[in-house]
């Protein structure tokens, strides 16, 4: 056994053995991958193998794309056969809602390059004559869908990776692991111990275990997952090809041809959880005992759908464990907190995401960033509230809709409420509906005031068919014609001081830095240029700055500032994130509301745009005033000690009756936000940008001096923009344009949407968009696809309301 290598890989099913492949073709092929059993052990080698490559998401959908492809040419790669058959699948619809669905990611596919095809029922009977067509509405036909045997593909992967020079040793359990004080990592095995300079944490369902040793916890849990195999049908051995993968996602089941019988695998509601006190030593490669009552239902309804599932007896029965996390998704990247430590565990989906996923640890493990931007996989989009507790809570909530419709502003309940603020209560009291952002309950809207509260959220994709917009539209008027109030819990928010913060800071932002008592936008680069995340700094003194990010990157953001801190002790770093709640106060009575609670001057002279200072109210000393905000209007950010923000916003509220104040809630700051064009992290900034491609040339200067990234940026400069950020309005009130629309310039695809939404003010269809450097012109005309039909749109100029900025610095023309 090496007693030294530059990487070592924990888990040897199909994502570790992948991650080993992926690493040694990109060049780094001193790698160890350590094995606690055989390879393909855990959930590789009982999951069923289906390869599909339908996403709501778009970065989900170009990973398993490439996988698909990888695995085309994989096995002549590497010199391995494998068992692998495109039957390409159909998707059934039994509501209009879900054909929109279809018809949404039929678009956001095109754009990849993916030919997905909206079906008739009739059409999908002629490719799959055993189907029962009722209560059908149509389907959806991917023709890359298909299966590949697990064992082989990891096999494969093995393979590869051991021709490339990749040390692979099985049956050799991880132990324990320890940073020494020179910071690699010594991996204790049964087999001796290793050094190295970066581990990967490849544990599958195990990965838990693994990063416990190394003092953290991540949110995942094994859910019990049953498929059966049914005996030879004889209408299947009468066919001369393999049937298409039949998926009925409103019944929650996939049923697909193995040989001459059909697999069934249901998504059931008994989702059950299992090992909550510790997983047993030596399970690898066992199965549970089948529990078919609590499937019964699903294969009720799989035999009306296709009846000669009826005539195949059940052969076997694979009742095994699947890790799974909060949202479903995977854990790809860095451990938070910890220097070289990654993970690459908590898949559901493996198979088909495994080549992807060997993709993305290697280059995030080798270049510092991957290709795509994979912050839905990102380990840290859990902090504190991750507890075990939530995970269960959230993942049978998961795995219950795994074929659920994503909708848009779906707001589903479990693991809630898990963060709150002071103000939490008083909003329920007036009847307020909430999400989850960050673990925080955030108010997303309000009844209007003297209607009845409504029993629930309405979703759908289509806008007049929701139960919210009037009051939403309600919101941004008091907003933009009188003062609203709204408790923004878990603004991330971080202190920085010292004698070197100031130069530091300089380096890492792409902009120039405020003065004392200023602000600014400043904007984090990678080393190749690309945007990794925004913030405000504020200035406080010569030394000390107040930095304030998204609340959901609040260990993405630490991490970043902490790995980039200068080791001499000059820079003192403290997240006061849970110190201080968030109340923004915003609209043209703003000044006039404010004054009354407070004995501060407020006025232009006194207290001009994007500056802070200290502010008294009621009870409560030390407030920081910001005087900016995300919706565009005379306001100011109020940062108030948490003990003190239930008093402050009473406060506030009773003064503010005078002016017709009113609360306001994440969709309608949402709506005000499209309409001065201001951008969202990781849904409008993403890495794969650089500033130029998000039109934020005026926060550059890359005549300042040295800064992180300045010259890639000057390469990505040079080499010509391609595309550009742009508000487009768009020419149809029937629904927003879904995330990652594809716009259109006659049947040329020139673009994609970012976010969408009304702009109740403007009273105008938004979409912030990506589209080709030549057409990013005010006035330019183009056509963006929505739930599968083309609407006109015209490029815009932003912000789109009040262009000069006239309302936020409150002056006059």
């Amino acid at each position: 056994m090496k007693s030294h290598a530059r990487i070592v890989v924990i888990g040897g099913g199909a994502v570790g053995c992948s991650a080993a492949y992926h690493l040694a073709k990109m060049g780094c092929t001193d790698v160890v991958l350590l094995e606690m059993d055989e390879l393909t052990s855990g959930s590789t080698w009982h999951a069923a193998g289906n390869c599909p490559t339908y996403s709501g998401s778009v970065n989900i959908m170009k990973m398993q794309k490439y996988g698909v492809e990888l695995y085309g040419r994989l096995a002549e790669d590497v010199d391995y056969p494998m068992n692998y058959t495109r039957t390409g699948s159909i998707r059934l619809a039994q509501s209009d809602e879900r054909m929109f669905e279809f018809e949404h990611v039929k678009s956001m596919a095109k754009a990849q390059g993916l030919d997905y095809e909206i079906m008739t029922p009739n059409e999908m009977k002629d490719i799959y004559p055993f189907l029962e067509t009722h209560k059908l509405e149509g389907g959806l036909w991917d023709p890359l869908d298909g299966d590949i045997d697990p064992s082989q593909l990891t096999q494969a992967y093995a393979k590869g990776a051991r021709d490339l020079g990749v040390n692979i040793l099985r049956f050799n359990r991880v132990t324990a692991i320890e940073q020494t004080p020179n910071g690699e990592w010594r991996v204790d095995c049964e087999k001796g111990s290793i050094t190295c300079e970066k581990v990967i944490n490849a544990g599958g369902y195990r990965g838990g275990e693994i990063a416990a040793m190394v003092g953290q916890y991540i949110p995942i849990v094994s859910l019990s997952h049953q498929y059966l195999v049914t005996d030879a049908i004889p209408e299947l051995e009468a066919l001369d090809k393999k049937l298409p993968l039949l998926r009925d996602p409103d019944d929650s089941y996939y049923l697909r041809q193995e040989r001459d019988g059909l697999i069934l695998g249901p998504y059931e509601w008994k989702a059950t959880p299992h090992w909550l006190d510790g997983l047993p030593e030596n399970f690898a490669s066992q199965l549970w005992n089948e529990d078919l009552e609590r499937i019964e239902w699903y294969i009720e309804q799989a035999m009306a759908r296709v009846p000669i599932l009826e005539k195949g007896g059940v052969a076997r029965v694979i009742n095994g464990p699947i890790p799974y996390t909060p949202d479903g998704l995977p854990y790809i990247g860095p451990a938070y907190g910890l220097d070289n430590f990654y993970h690459c565990c908590g898949f559901s989906f493996g198979i088909t995401q495994s080549g992807g996923a060997g993709k993305i640890i290697a280059e995030q493990v080798l270049e510092g960033e991957s290709e795509w931007d994979m912050w839905m996989f990102d380990p840290r989009r859990y902090t504190d509230y991750g507890t075990q507790k939530y995970v269960v809570d959230k993942a049978i909530e998961v795995y219950q809709n795994e074929y659920a419709i994503p909708f848009p502003h779906e707001e589903r309940p479990a693991g809630r409420p898990a963060k709150m603020t002071p103000v939490y209560d008083k909003l329920k009291q007036k009847g307020a509906f909430f999400g989850a952002r960050g673990g925080w309950e955030r108010a997303v809207w309000f009844p209007l005031e003297g209607d009845q509260r409504p029993e629930e959220q309405t979703v759908s994709y289509i806008d007049d068919r929701r139960n919210w917009n009037k009051a939403v539209q309600a919101e941004c008027e008091a907003v933009r014609e009188r003062v609203g109030v709204l408790d923004l819990g878990g603004f991330t928010k971080y202190e920085v001081s010292g004698p070197g913060a100031t130069a530091w800071l300089d380096f890492m932002v792409a902009g120039k830095m405020p003065k004392i008592g200023g602000m600014s936008l400043s904007y984090f680069l990678s080393r190749k240029g690309h945007v990794m995340t925004e913030m405000t700094i504020t200035r406080l003194t010569e030394d000390q700055y107040w930095l304030i990010s998204a609340g959901a990157g609040e260990w993405h953001d630490e991490d970043w500032l902490l790995s980039n801190m200068p080791g001499d002790g000059s820079v003192e770093f403290e997240n006061i994130t849970d110190s201080y709640g968030t109340l923004v106060v915003a609209g043209p009575r703003s000044r006039d509301l404010l004054s009354k609670v407070t004995r501060s001057d407020l006025s232009n002279k006194a207290f001009p745009w994007l500056t802070t200072q200290p502010i008294e109210i009621g009870f409560s000393p030390n407030i920081l005033a910001m005087r900016v905000n995300y919706v565009g209007e005379l306001g100011w950010e109020l940062h108030v000690p948490m003990e003190f923000l239930g008093h402050v916003y009473d406060e506030v509220m009773a003064a503010g009756q005078d002016f017709g104040v009113a609360d306001f809630g994440l969709y309608a700051m949402d709506s005000l936000r499209l309409e001065k064009c201001y951008r969202s992290w990781k849904v409008d900034i993403i890495h794969e940008y650089t500033p130029y491609e998000l039109s934020l040339d005026r926060f550059i200067d890359v005549d300042k001096g040295p800064f992180m990234g300045r010259e890639a940026l000057k390469i990505h400069k040079d080499k010509g923009i391609k595309e550009r950020f742009v508000p487009l309005i768009v020419g149809t009130s029937i629904a927003e344009a879904p995330y990652c629309s594809p716009i259109y310039q006659g049947d040329d695809i020139v673009g994609i949407t970012s976010s969408g939404g009304y702009g109740y003010h403007i009273d105008k269809n938004i979409a912030l968009s990506f589209v080709r450097t030549d057409l990013a012109v005010d006035g330019t005309k183009l056509e963006v696809s929505i739930l599968g039909k083309r609407y006109p749109a015209v490029v815009g100029k932003e912000p789109l309301y009040d262009p000069k900025n006239l309302k936020l610095r409150d002056i006059s023309l």
